[in-house]
């Protein structure tokens, strides 16, 4: 069998807050990622995140992050999209160190991968809640950008 082929949909821009620092846990040390706000464009659709949501981050290991982030989108024309993505971002421990910190990391140098799940009442978008993505990531200081494909 070939590998299934990608196609692109649509870009995200996420805008976060001051990350809320919940400190070591069982299960790695724990950072609560407030969204504010975004934008959506591409082929599928256009719109904005809504400033509601958060990136529930753990800190595994000094190399890996691992994020479950709920949020949502609305189109340009009202329709409403839940966001559930999760994912993995892995790199050197002083680049992860520095964007905890806040600082920014050059892309290339961070492998940031997530597998968003989409769920929405639109009848035009319905094709979303029926099929798999996946994103790579990139994260600055105030955002997360996301580049998200349909696995045809």
């Amino acid at each position: 069998m070939e590998p299934p082929p990608l196609t692109f949909v649509m870009q995200i821009r996420i805008e976060v807050g001051e990350p809320v620092d919940l400190g070591p846990a069982p299960t790695g040390h724990r950072r609560l990622v407030p969204i504010l706000g975004g934008t959506v464009s591409g082929p599928a659709c256009s719109g904005h995140v809504l400033p509601a949501g958060a990136d529930d981050q753990r800190l595994t290991s000094p190399t890996l992050t691992e994020l479950d982030a709920s949020y949502s989108l609305e189109t340009d024309d009202g329709a409403r999209i839940g966001v559930r993505n999760t994912g993995i971002r892995v790199g050197r421990a002083e680049d992860i160190r520095a964007i905890v910190e806040g600082e920014p990391v050059p892309p290339e140098r961070i492998h940031f991968r997530t597998q968003p799940r989409f769920t929405t009442a639109a009848p035009d978008l319905a094709w979303m809640n029926e099929r798999l993505f996946v994103a790579r990531g990139a994260r600055t200081p105030d955002a997360v950008q996301l580049e998200v494909f349909r696995l045809d």
